[in-house]
């Protein structure tokens, strides 16, 4: 039999590369998305290919359902026809600066949002079938109480997202203690990929980092230079949701690389790949990152980055992942990360621009 898995958030970088993943272990893979007048499928084209799929005669991979975190009735319906074994919400609000801007909806989203996708397994009676993942996150621990952040590391959010996402944790650990179900939470840190929406600052640099190398962009501006981060490949990352849901019990894991970087290092990084060697000159907001070759700045710093609240820095302990689910956090390493993200973003920009001409 086929294990048949119902994904939220399919058209995200996560849900793309996790419905890639289930594919070739042979799964039937459901997922929700949101109506929206554009489409935003541009992640997992490859694998829904709609009304062209007839006549290529090829087979469809992956089925798609409209539906949205913030109605439980077409969660109920979906969850209803789909009989998932395995549910993964990736869903969410997932923009820690936009969180701010729209603390209401992040919350409706990201934490009531959880909470009607549990109560729909429950009121369909599927809590001994069907196997749940919530995407938690390393903003749980925003001012950090210990260095490196595990699993009984006290929570201290620091935005309005992570804040919904601490109830989102609880109130599926709430439903597993409660009512028996296989409910689980995965800490995941930072995880990038050649996927990672455009507003968010990793895939920011290595854009910009290839656009100024190709002419396309004069600078780049960022926010908190010193922020640290602990950056692992989203590929990657999603192979260990699955294994929580394999594993004989439902606990709770962080993941994480166990190394530290900051957006200075990133940016170094990016643009050496692109060919370029930046120096670092100044302090503060006057801090700019200078072409060592022609003398041009390359990269400054804008308050309106700023957060609020900042989270200084953030590094996971993924002893336990590693033990217990062996799996191997440093598969792909933060230089192999950056190569892969600035190499895909030199041909993305390319291709694009020659579009335009």
């Amino acid at each position: 039999m086929k294990k048949i898995a119902l994904i939220t958030g399919i058209t995200g970088q996560d849900g793309s590369f996790l419905a890639e993943f289930l594919i070739e272990k042979g799964y039937e893979v459901h997922g929700i998305m949101r109506r929206s007048s554009s489409f935003n499928t541009a992640r997992i084209e490859h694998l829904y290919l709609d009304e062209w799929v007839r006549d290529m005669k090829q087979q469809r991979l992956i089925n798609l359902h409209y539906g949205d975190m913030t109605d439980s009735s077409s969660l109920i319906r979906i969850i209803q026809l789909v009989q998932p074994d395995e549910i993964y919400n990736l869903a969410a609000q997932s923009h820690v600066k936009v969180s701010f801007d729209v603390p209401e909806y992040t919350a409706d989203a990201d934490a009531v949002g959880t909470l009607r996708l549990l109560e729909a397994v429950r009121i369909l009676g599927l809590e001994k079938k069907t196997r749940i993942y919530q995407a938690s996150t390393s903003e749980l621990f925003g001012l950090v109480q210990e260095v490196p952040q595990k699993e009984t590391t006290p929570f201290y959010p620091r935005s309005p997202y992570g804040v919904a996402k601490q109830y989102g944790f609880w109130i599926t650990k709430n439903y597993r203690e409660a009512y028996g179900m296989f409910a689980v939470n995965g800490i995941l840190f930072n995880h990038e990929s050649e996927r990672r929406g455009e507003t968010f600052v990793t895939r920011k640099i290595t854009l910009a980092a290839s656009r100024i190398v190709q002419g396309f962009q004069d600078k780049l501006y960022v926010g908190n230079l010193n922020s640290l981060r602990d950056w692992g490949y989203a590929k990657d990352y999603v192979e260990c949701m699955w294994l929580m849901l394999q594993h004989e019990t439902p606990e709770d894991f962080v993941i994480a690389t166990g190394q530290m970087h900051s957006v200075r290092d990133f940016c170094t990084l990016a643009f050496k790949e692109a060919g370029i060697e930046l120096e670092w000159q100044g302090n503060g907001i006057d801090e700019k990152g200078i072409d060592r070759k022609t003398g041009k700045t390359l990269v400054e710093v804008d308050p309106k980055y700023f957060r609020p609240t900042e989270v200084d820095q953030l590094l996971g302990d993924p002893t336990k992942a590693k033990t217990l689910l062996k799996w191997n956090p440093t598969k792909t390493s933060f230089e192999e990360l950056v190569h892969i993200m600035v190499e895909h973003d030199m041909r993305f920009v390319k291709k694009l621009y020659k579009k335009a001409e």
